[in-house]
């Protein structure tokens, strides 16, 4: 089976609770996950000319594709289960409005949420579902 693959930010605790969120709303284990830091992580963004320096966007690996930033929330947020399918609704706005707001959560988020010294290392029961 194809997995879809979200790669986040290691060592931001936004991203990390995010990942939890995600994971505790996709009981069917769907997504598969690594951080940016991560080999993984840093291999596809060198492969795909993204930044490896400022990682200040969740990636969504996705049939062949990837998608950043509001795309990628919005295609992660249509995968879980309960009303947040619904977000994607939001996809309607256009692109750029979207990620001028995503971004100024991404510029700000060490601030407000705080910033750990290595990247989450998931328990024995998650560790399938993240990439070495």
């Amino acid at each position: 089976m194809d997995y879809p693959i979200i790669l986040f930010d290691g060592v931001c605790n936004l991203c990390n609770g995010s990942v939890l969120f995600i994971i505790r709303r996709d009981p069917k284990a769907r997504f598969r996950f690594a951080s940016l830091q991560s080999t993984y992580g840093e291999n596809f963004l060198k492969h795909n000319n993204l930044s490896t320096e400022e990682y200040d966007s969740i990636v969504l690996i996705e049939g062949g594709r990837f998608y950043t930033q509001s795309t990628a929330a919005l295609r992660i947020a249509k995968r879980l289960n309960g009303a947040w399918p619904l977000l994607y609704a939001g996809i309607i706005i256009p692109k750029f409005i979207r990620d001028a707001m995503y971004n100024v959560i991404a510029k700000n988020r060490y601030r407000w949420f705080g910033k750990k010294d290595v990247c989450m290392i998931p328990t024995p029961e998650l560790r399938s579902r993240f990439m070495e």
